[in-house]
């Protein structure tokens, strides 16, 4: 199963990164969202990224400019009936994500693989909202894209396993790791990791300790590079905030239930670094 072009839909942080790292293995990748604006902007950080490579010498010009090349930009969605994978990267919404799988169903010739960068819905759900649920498979990257070199990939109750081959392949020729992971609440990323997070707000919200004690403990005890706070910031409280509650609905377990102060930061628009504000101030 040949997978040449394809198309990301998303111009979001992570669907920036997804189309870096498509377009830099080679691929032809179509990318669409909503208005012109959102991909141009993205654009501009590709172009950063890859400008910033190219001063360190991990890219010559022309391989720069062949990766931009590979990139098309569209606003017409029923382009991706012209590609063998198409990859979502829009927000961590159910309704949305099933709302744009039914619409690619209705697009895409029969053998285009559906791929969701989900970082936490059931994979199960959204591949039942299409008539191909054989074809639909999770792929979450892992932020930010270009840099993490971890691939979930998660098999649906019915995907096949030439499509769970086809992207395991895929995932190697972009140049990272991929990891087999069945359809579970949080997959094992974020089964492991939000937790923590939310352990260490709690920590905060009973006055155990202060966020950067909390920070500085888990970074020069644990060796952790980023404190969990510092973490839940670059990631967005909201996020973090509805991967929680994803965990606490799907295994009806108190362990998982989300802290108060977390959902107090996120009522109050203290969403971390893309606010200006979260457990940290930003300039």
């Amino acid at each position: 199963m040949s997978i040449q072009t394809v198309m990301v839909v998303g111009a979001g942080q992570m669907g920036s990164g997804i189309v870096q790292v498509a377009a830099a293995a080679g691929r032809k990748v179509l990318w669409h969202d909503l208005t012109m604006p959102f991909i141009d902007k993205g654009m501009l950080v590709i172009r950063k990224h890859l400008a910033r490579s190219v001063e360190k010498g991990k890219l010559t010009v022309e391989e720069q400019t062949s990766i931009i090349g590979r990139i098309l930009p569209t606003e017409d969605v029923t382009d991706a009936a012209k590609v063998d994978l198409v990859i979502e990267a829009i927000s961590e919404n159910m309704a949305w994500k099933t709302n744009l799988f039914q619409k690619l169903d209705r697009i895409c010739p029969p053998g285009v693989i559906l791929a969701t960068n989900t970082s936490s819905l059931p994979i199960t759900e959204i591949a039942a909202a299409t008539s191909r649920p054989s074809q639909v498979i999770g792929m979450h990257f892992m932020n930010p894209v270009p840099v993490m070199p971890l691939i979930e990939v998660i098999r649906g109750l019915e995907t096949s396993q030439d499509v769970f081959d086809a992207i395991f392949q895929l995932s190697k020729e972009f140049g990272k790791t991929p990891v087999e992971v069945q359809d579970f609440p949080g997959f094992v990323s974020n089964r492991i990791l939000m937790p923590m997070i939310n352990e260490a707000v709690f920590t905060v919200y009973e006055g155990v300790a202060s966020v950067e004690a909390v920070d500085t403990v888990m970074k020069l005890g644990m060796n952790h590079p980023m404190g969990p706070l510092e973490l839940a910031d670059f990631i967005g409280l909201d996020t973090c905030l509805s991967i929680m509650e994803i965990l606490y609905e799907g295994f009806k377990d108190p362990k998982y239930r989300p802290c108060p102060l977390l959902r107090k930061y996120v009522k109050a628009g203290r969403l971390g670094r893309k606010s200006g504000q979260g457990f940290y101030v930003y300039a």
